[in-house]
C-alpha cells in the first residue's frame, strides 16, 4: 500500500484517531437476498427476488470477458421499508434516480463541476452531484475492471476491450461516452509482484508498459443533456492489494523537471508519482510516449476539435488511489500547459477560449507541497474534490508525519507547514481543494473489518456516495446495487449471502476447443497503438520541435 510499513498497534491506533464518524442509521437494512414462503394471494405483500446473471460472452469466442453476477436486491413494499432498491449494472435506473435525467445538468454543469468550489452542494449532498461523483467514479473503477492482471494471459497488462466496445463490455452501457485513447505507462520503477517472473519471457506483451487509464468524450447526444462536450480523463489506481506503491519514495522534486512549463521551481510533486507519469522508454512500441504526453496530446486534440465547432467543453478528470494522484498532476498540467485552451481565428492572445478543469478525486494520496496546491487552486484555476473515508489511511500519505497515527497535518497551523517548507524540507504535503469525508460505519450494509484494503476499496466508496444524504442524516440508498461492494473485496455483511470478490473470469478465461482441449485462446483484435497525430498535437503544445 502507499504506506511501506504498519503496525498493528499503528493501524488500531490510526482507526480509533480518524475524523470523529458520522452518525450512524441503527436501522438494519433490507436483506439482498430474501427468503419467502410463496404466496397466490392478490394484493399481499410481496417481495421479489432480481436474479440475473449475465455472461457477455460464449465459451467459444476466445475473448475472455468477466460473468456480471447475480445481481440480487429485493424489491419491497413501499410501506414495509420505506424505500425501494434497485440493482442494475447499467446506467439506466440509477441515471434517472441521481437526477442527471432530467435536465438539471444543462443549467447547471458549471457548479456542478466545482465553478464556486461546491459551495451548498455537500451538505446535504446536491443529487446532481451525487450521479455526477458516482459516474465519474465508476469511470475510475473501469480501469479497474478492464486490466488485464492475469499473469497467464500473454496479454498480461493490457486492457481487456477493444476502446470501441469499452463501455458496454465493463458493464456501463448507456453511459454517453466514448472512449478516444488508452493510456499507458511505464513500470520502470520498483513494482513487487507487477509481473511474475516465471512468466516473464513468454507471457509479457511488453517489459515495460501498462494500461493505465483512458481518455473519452461524451457523445452528441449526451453533450446535449449534460450542456457541454465533456473530455473525461480516467486513471487506474495501485493494482491487488497496493504491492508495489509501497516503493514510491516519499521525496518531492520540481515539477518543471518533469516537463510541465511551471515558472516556479518552488512548486514540488513527490517523486514516485512524477516519474510515472513522465516516465516512458523510447524503446518501446506502447510507452515511447509517456503517460503524460498521451494525455496532453489527446486532450489539446479534442478540445481544438470541438471549440472549432464553437461547443462549450469541459475537462473533467478522476482516479482512486495512484490514480488520483496522476489525476491531480495531469489536471494540473494539462491547465499549466494550457492544452484547455485554444485561440480565435486571429490568434489573440485576448481571445482565448479556456475548458474548465476540473478533479473528482477517490482516496487519493497527497500529491505536492503548499506551493503546488497555491499555483494548482490560486494561480491555475483548477478545482478539485475529493472523496474519502475517514478510516482510509491511503489520505494520509505521504509526508513528515505519516507514522504518527494521531496526527494529521490539519493539527498544525499552515503557517508552520509553509515555513517548514521553505526551509527546504522534502516531505511537507499537503491536501489540495474540497474534501467530502464519508464514513463506512454509517452503512448498514458494510461489516466491522480491519483489513485496511476495504476501507480504501473504490466500490465501497461509491456505494457510500449513494446512500449519504447529510451530516447527521441518516444513510439511504439512492439506487446503486450493495451487490457492487463485494465485485473485489469481502465487505458486505455476511447475512447478504453476496460472496466476496465475486467478479471473475468464467473458467478464467480458458475455453474448450473443437478437439476438446481447454486453452487460453488468443484475442480477436490487435493490441491499439498510439494515434498517429500524437506528435503533431505534442508540437503545438511545444513538447516536440518539428
Amino acid at each position: 500500500m502507499l504506506v511501506a510499513s504498519y503496525s498493528r498497534q499503528s493501524v488500531m491506533a490510526s482507526i480509533s484517531c480518524c475524523t470523529t464518524s458520522l452518525p450512524v442509521n441503527l436501522r438494519r437494512p433490507a436483506l439482498l437476498f430474501q427468503q419467502q414462503a410463496p404466496t397466490t394471494t392478490a394484493g399481499r405483500s410481496r417481495r421479489w427476488l432480481i436474479s440475473c446473471a449475465a455472461q457477455t460472452n460464449d465459451d467459444r469466442s476466445g475473448r475472455g470477458s468477466h460473468v456480471v453476477p447475480a445481481s440480487a436486491v429485493a424489491k419491497t413494499d413501499e410501506a414495509a421499508t420505506g424505500s425501494v432498491q434497485v440493482g442494475d449494472m447499467e446506467r439506466g435506473s440509477l441515471a434517472e434516480k441521481s437526477g442527471r435525467s432530467d435536465g438539471q445538468l444543462t443549467e447547471r454543469w458549471r457548479e456542478i463541476h466545482g465553478s464556486n468550489n461546491w459551495e451548498g452542494l455537500l451538505d446535504p449532498l446536491d443529487t446532481v452531484l451525487r450521479g455526477e461523483l458516482i459516474r465519474y467514479g465508476e469511470f475510475a473503477q473501469a480501469c479497474y475492471d478492464a486490466f488485464d492482471y492475469d499473469r497467464f494471459s500473454p496479454y498480461c497488462g493490457t486492457c481487456r476491450y477493444a476502446p470501441s466496445t469499452f463501455f458496454r463490455d465493463v458493464g456501463l452501457e448507456g453511459v454517453g461516452y466514448e472512449v478516444t485513447r488508452y493510456l499507458y505507462a511505464t513500470s520502470n520503477l520498483k513494482f513487487p509482484n507487477f509481473f511474475d517472473s516465471r512468466h516473464a519471457e513468454s507471457s509479457q506483451w511488453s517489459e515495460n508498459a501498462a494500461f493505465i487509464g483512458f481518455v473519452a468524450v461524451s457523445t452528441d447526444e449526451e453533450t446535449a443533456r449534460i450542456g457541454r462536450r465533456d473530455i473525461a480523463v480516467a486513471w487506474r489506481g495501485t493494482v491487488t492489494k497496493l504491492e508495489w506503491v509501497s516503493d514510491l519514495t516519499a521525496l518531492q522534486m520540481p515539477v518543471a523537471e518533469l516537463g510541465v512549463p511551471c515558472p516556479d521551481r518552488s512548486v514540488k510533486v513527490e517523486e514516485g508519482f512524477g516519474e510515472l507519469y513522465a516516465g516512458k522508454d523510447p524503446g518501446c512500441r506502447w510507452c515511447r510516449y509517456s503517460a503524460r504526453e498521451q494525455v496532453l496530446a489527446e486532450v489539446r486534440k479534442l478540445v481544438e476539435l470541438y471549440h472549432a465547432r464553437g461547443e462549450e467543453v469541459s475537462v473533467t478528470v478522476t482516479g482512486h488511489s495512484l490514480g488520483s494522484a496522476l489525476a491531480m498532476l495531469s489536471a494540473f498540467d494539462i491547465a499549466e500547459t494550457e492544452a484547455n485552451v485554444t485561440l480565435s481565428s486571429e490568434g489573440e492572445n485576448n481571445n482565448k477560449k479556456k475548458a474548465p478543469v476540473c478533479v473528482y478525486s477517490f482516496s487519493g494520496p497527497r500529491v505536492g507541497n503548499p506551493r503546488f496546491k497555491d499555483r494548482f487552486e490560486r494561480d491555475l484555476g483548477v478545482r478539485c474534490l475529493r472523496i474519502v473515508n475517514v478510516h482510509d489511511t491511503v489520505p494520509r500519505a505521504p509526508g513528515a508525519f505519516l507514522l504518527l497515527p494521531w496526527f494529521d497535518e490539519r493539527m498544525l497551523p499552515e503557517f508552520a507547514l509553509r515555513l517548514l517548507d521553505t526551509l527546504g524540507s522534502r516531505l511537507v504535503y499537503t491536501h489540495l481543494g474540497v474534501e467530502l469525508a464519508l464514513d463506512h460505519k454509517v452503512s448498514p450494509f458494510l461489516k466491522d473489518t480491519l483489513d485496511l484494503a476495504c476501507y480504501h476499496n473504490l466500490e465501497a466508496h461509491l456505494h457510500l456516495l449513494d446512500g449519504y444524504q447529510a451530516r447527521g442524516m441518516g444513510f439511504q440508498l439512492c439506487g446503486r446495487d450493495p451487490a457492487l461492494v463485494n465485485k473485489a473485496a469481502d465487505f458486505l455483511r455476511d447475512d447478504h449471502r453476496v460472496p466476496p470478490v465475486w467478479r471473475q473470469d468464467a473458467n478464467k478465461g480458458m475455453v474448450r476447443t473443437d478437439e476438446g482441449r481447454w486453452v487460453l485462446p488468443p484475442r480477436e483484435r490487435e493490441l491499439h497503438d498510439h494515434p498517429e497525430d500524437t506528435e503533431q498535437h505534442l508540437q503545438k503544445l511545444g513538447l516536440l520541435s518539428n
